[in-house]
């Protein structure tokens, strides 16, 4: 059997994807690849439908790598049994790649295989046959050509080019070689950055000035004169701000959610109440007793 389909990505893309048995394997349609398969030999589940049959095979395939030759093919064998029954298959498939310019820019893929088997297979016509072979190779040129939309094969320059632990580690900076390479020469260097004690003590002292303090201390300090020296919005934000006094905030009991709780009373009206009950009781009993013996003796 012979057919051509196309996919939508350059030569290079596409032979560099066939040769990915999982991929291959994974764009195959109603096949179910096993977890713990191994990638250069994938096996699962395939459900093959000829006709009005259904089959289900269980297997594996192999990728032949092309040659260096533009024109080398790709052969893709695979092997199977059937899942419910003794039958088997066995298929051979050679694919030619070659640039496509309709229906856009692409590749054509030439594929050319030979199938053997027995068991159900053979009570399938060879009609059936060959139209399920043509299917199957559509919808695998499809699921190809999204396969390499989500998963785009890593490109020859980027798998060149070093990764991060490829990548030389420049030395620590506490390395005293990389301290004396990057320190600067005496006397070079803008003068006005170089800024000695001195300079540092008379920037200081300009900081703290006579003419500066009476503005700090009235900007940040509290109290009557404070509050006469500055501003009235000022003044009345801080006293609304301050509200009591740190006297009154400190002897103060709390209140809110923060107040303690009250501990239960060991004494009082309700345990004299909670005895009181019970002693009458047991006096009231006594006096019966007694009248209803006196009575008896009379």
């Amino acid at each position: 059997m012979e057919h051509e389909v196309y996919v939508p990505f350059p030569v290079g893309t596409v032979r560099q994807a066939l040769t990915e048995p999982e991929r291959v394997a994974r764009c195959v349609p109603g096949v179910q690849l096993d977890a713990e398969a191994a990638a250069h030999r994938p096996e699962g589940l395939l459900r093959l439908r000829i006709g009005s049959s259904t089959i289900t095979y269980r297997g594996s395939l192999t990728v032949s790598e092309p040659g260096d030759g533009a024109d080398a093919a790709v052969t893709v064998e695979a092997k199977g049994t059937e899942a419910r029954g003794d039958g088997a298959v066995a298929l051979t498939l050679t694919v030619r790649l070659s640039p496509a310019t309709e229906p856009g820019p692409g590749t054509t893929l030439s594929c050319a295989g030979t199938v053997h088997g027995d068991g159900r297979l053979t009570e399938a016509t060879d009609r059936s046959a060959e139209s399920a072979g043509r299917r199957l190779l559509d919808r695998f040129a499809e699921n190809l050509t999204e396969d390499l939309r989500q998963r785009p094969v890593p490109d020859a320059g980027q798998a060149a080019r070093p990764g991060v632990f490829d990548t030389e580690v420049p030395p620590p900076s506490l390395d005293p070689h990389s301290d004396e390479d990057a320190a600067e020469p005496a006397g070079t260097g803008d003068p006005a950055d170089a800024a000695g004690p001195a300079d540092t003590a008379d920037a200081l002292d300009d900081l703290v000035s006579e003419d500066r303090v009476p503005e700090l201390r009235a900007e940040y300090a509290y109290g009557p004169e404070a509050d006469a020296a500055a501003p009235a919005e000022a003044a009345h934000a801080r006293r609304t701000m301050i509200g009591r006094s740190a006297e009154e905030v400190d002897h103060a009991p709390p209140r809110g959610r923060y107040a303690p709780v009250p501990a239960p009373e060991t004494g009082g009206t309700s345990a004299t109440l909670r005895w009181a009950a019970p002693a009458a009781a047991v006096v009231l009993a006594s006096a019966v007793v007694v009248g209803r013996v006196l009575r008896r003796r009379r």
